[in-house]
């Protein structure tokens, strides 16, 4: 027997159709996020607070835990708690019941999600937390059902419209459970004064652990500086230029402060028959821009982007201590 396969609409395709469906679809949601946010601001608001304070004091972990649809958010919002300062796992329900309650602990606290608030699948969780006094936290639509009636707090979802046309599919209500999954997160990152440096430690790699960099981890320093005088000789000056590779020169005064810069446009604009008899402090721009040490890398190539140039000094105490070129930022992975 060979499996049957899905047959394509009779009717033509019509862009308009899915246009408009597409827009529909956004805007039920958004008016789902809009009850939410109302709700916020007011009912839901205590038992949030209150979530997030037995969060912050618990000396173990968040488990979470759901099945179906939200057992996938569910497993989402562990992974963003984890990476935000807020340790915490996912165990599912039904696994639960066949072995990971040992998961756990009475230092933890359990999140459990489910629309309905009725899941079967959650009831040995549910007892387990009532018999071990483990503080429970229900996300669910119904306070007044068995997971409702069980949890130590209640973060009673508003009952909104599905996106699906038949109100079968979870789609506003996964993405009232998603949004409040992220509004937990950031309020207990924030609660935790959870810091940039703090967030780099847990994503070292990719574009995001680049960006996470500072300006001392990427600059060049030392011998590499291209540096020099005001009174140099613009004969010396661009071979100094020519040497190093950046493009650029700063210049230092006696005390070694950076008060000017050549670079390509300054050579163009100064050019005459007298040029190479000229000094550095004839050529260089005043006030050069900088940036310093603690600056992140992303931040770094802002201002490049925004400033419209290529390389930058890094300055402690307005003295040079390195040079970031676009072309390392590209390297790192920023751009």
């Amino acid at each position: 027997m060979t499996a049957a396969k899905l047959q394509s609409p009779s009717r033509p395709h019509d862009p308009g159709s899915a246009r408009s469906s597409s827009l529909r679809t956004i805007d039920t949601e958004l008016a789902g996020l809009g009850i939410l946010r109302e709700a916020l601001a007011n009912g839901l608001a205590d038992p949030f607070a209150r979530a997030v304070e037995t969060i912050v004091k618990a000396t173990g972990r968040v488990i979470v835990t759901g099945v179906g649809k939200s057992g996938h958010v569910g497993a989402k919002i562990a992974a963003t708690f984890a990476s935000t300062g807020t340790p915490a796992s996912f165990v599912h329900a039904t696994e639960a019941s066949h072995g990971d309650l040992g998961m756990i602990t009475d230092q933890d606290v359990v999140l459990a999600i489910s629309w309905s608030g009725e899941t079967q699948e959650l009831a040995a969780t549910i007892a387990y937390t009532r018999r071990f006094k483990v503080p429970l936290v229900a996300m669910t639509s119904r306070i007044d059902s068995a997971l409702g009636s069980a949890a130590d707090i209640v973060l009673s979802l508003p009952k909104v419209e599905e996106a699906c046309p038949h109100g079968l599919a979870p789609t506003s209500s996964t993405l009232l459970q998603m949004a409040t999954g992220d509004a937990l997160a950031i309020a207990l990152l924030e609660a935790r004064g959870f810091t940039a440096q703090d967030f780099k430690i847990y994503h070292p790699g990719g574009r995001l652990g680049a960006t996470l960099l500072h300006a001392r981890d990427i600059m060049h320093s030392g011998d590499k500086l291209p540096l020099t005088t005001a009174g140099t000789s613009m004969r010396d000056a661009i071979v100094l230029i020519t040497q190093k590779g950046f493009g650029v020169l700063g210049i230092v005064d006696a005390d070694g402060k950076l008060i000017g810069i050549i670079t390509d446009g300054d050579l163009r604009r100064h050019l005459s028959s007298d040029f190479l008899e000229k000094t550095a402090g004839d050529v260089m721009t005043r006030g050069p821009k900088t940036i310093g040490t603690d600056l992140l890398v992303a931040s770094a190539m802002e201002f490049i982007n925004r400033t419209s140039i290529t390389a930058v000094f890094v300055v402690d105490d307005e003295r040079p201590v390195g040079i970031i070129h676009l072309h390392d930022l590209l390297r790192h992975g920023v751009a």
